[in-house]
């Protein structure tokens, strides 16, 4: 009998073991190992942050990204493509399982082609944004996509509001009357899709309004420019650059001259803005009664720009609407926050027909729209 006693308290002394054994193993296996795992951890990238149109998405984005309680984490490159690049990889290895990124080089496919393949090398999703990439690039990989505008429609748009302007405006536009509109317009970036296609259809569009009216088409300034632009060089589309080339025009051309710029066409707004800061150094576009204003187009709509346009100061821009770039951007993240298909809640949205692309809408602002 003892001995049978002494068997049974053995066996039970033996399971006890065993089951305490069982829980540590369970213990160091990372419950919380497995919810750390699953929280999303976003890498933002951003172009340039002194870039005005990126300041107001970030600014959404942030808000956007902190409402919803998600980890993120934003990066400057600063106009640097290594420099962004390093980042993602860093960002990669301290843990980012999601990345939203404003690709600097736009040039070329590459850059943005290295970027997503390290996210497939992750096994983590990548969103591009607003600076476009190539279809190849998000086809190359199941979870990527690109949220963006479609990058001819603000050129259209600049140029429908310039040519029914000048019809409006004509005698009053051309200053020196000699039948003709001569312009300047200020590209921000040479090899990106948006300035492109906003330096093309900007004029292609006017003219084509102006030429059916039977007015002339327009005309650039400088006959010696074969280009028919003058771009930002640091490629940052910098409202400083549009100052600078309109400060060295004004010194040439004049009213008192004959050969006054009457037309200032640019590819965002703080290029405008910093061609009416110097127009306004020379006493036109002040918004005051008697003041020459000379028609300023932009894109952007920032709320300096509008507040301008409602100032009489600048005459139009396109809205590119930076919390509508956040929150399109938003539904993706929260698709991989929710464990859904990266595309999926989109049937509101603009999507291409032949890749995971959204297209957020552009606008005109006139001062109608901008009093509205």
């Amino acid at each position: 009998m003892k001995k049978f006693l002494a068997l049974i308290l053995a066996l039970v002394m033996s399971l006890s073991l065993v089951a305490c054994g069982s829980e540590e193993t369970t213990d160091e296996g990372a419950t919380d190992g497995d919810t750390a795992a699953s929280e999303l951890n976003v890498g933002v990238f951003y172009y340039n942050y002194s870039d005005a149109y990126i300041t107001t998405v970030r600014n959404a984005m942030d808000a956007l990204l902190e409402e919803a309680g998600i980890t993120y984490n934003n990066y400057d490159g600063a106009g640097n493509q290594a420099t962004q690049l390093d980042q993602i990889n860093t960002a990669i290895s301290n843990g980012a399982n999601l990345l939203v990124v404003n690709i600097v080089e736009t040039s070329s496919p590459d850059a943005a082609q290295q970027a997503c393949d390290a996210a497939k090398n992750a096994g983590i999703p990548i969103i591009f944004f607003n600076r476009e990439v190539e279809n190849s690039v998000v086809d190359s990989y199941e979870n990527c996509a690109f949220v963006g505008t479609d990058a001819a429609e603000a050129g259209h748009m600049q140029g429908e509001m310039i040519g029914n302007y000048l019809l409006e405006n004509y005698d009053a536009v051309d200053l020196n009357g000699d039948g003709t509109i001569s312009y300047v317009l200020f590209k921000g970036q040479e090899g990106n899709k948006e300035a492109e296609y906003r330096t093309q259809y900007s004029v292609e569009d006017a003219d084509a309004i102006l030429t059916e009216a039977g007015k002339p088409a327009l005309s650039f300034y400088d006959a010696n420019n074969t280009s028919k632009y003058l771009v930002d060089t640091t490629g940052n589309w910098s409202s400083q650059a549009a100052t600078d080339y309109m400060n060295t025009i004004l010194a040439a051309y004049s009213e008192a001259s004959g050969n006054m710029v009457e037309l200032v066409i640019a590819n965002n707004d703080g290029m405008a803005e910093g061609a009416i800061a110097a127009l306004q150094a020379a006493g036109y576009n002040t918004g005051e009664e008697g003041s020459t204003t000379i028609p300023v187009y932009g894109v952007d709509a920032m709320d300096s720009a509008v507040q301008k346009i409602e100032n009489g100061q600048m005459t139009g821009t396109v809205k590119q609407d930076a919390e509508g770039m956040a929150n399109t951007i938003m539904t993706l993240v929260n698709n991989i926050n929710t464990g859904a298909a990266l595309m999926d809640n989109t049937t509101d949205f603009v999507v291409d027909s032949d890749c995971a692309k959204i297209r957020v809408p552009y606008a005109m602002v006139t001062s109608e729209e901008a009093a509205a």
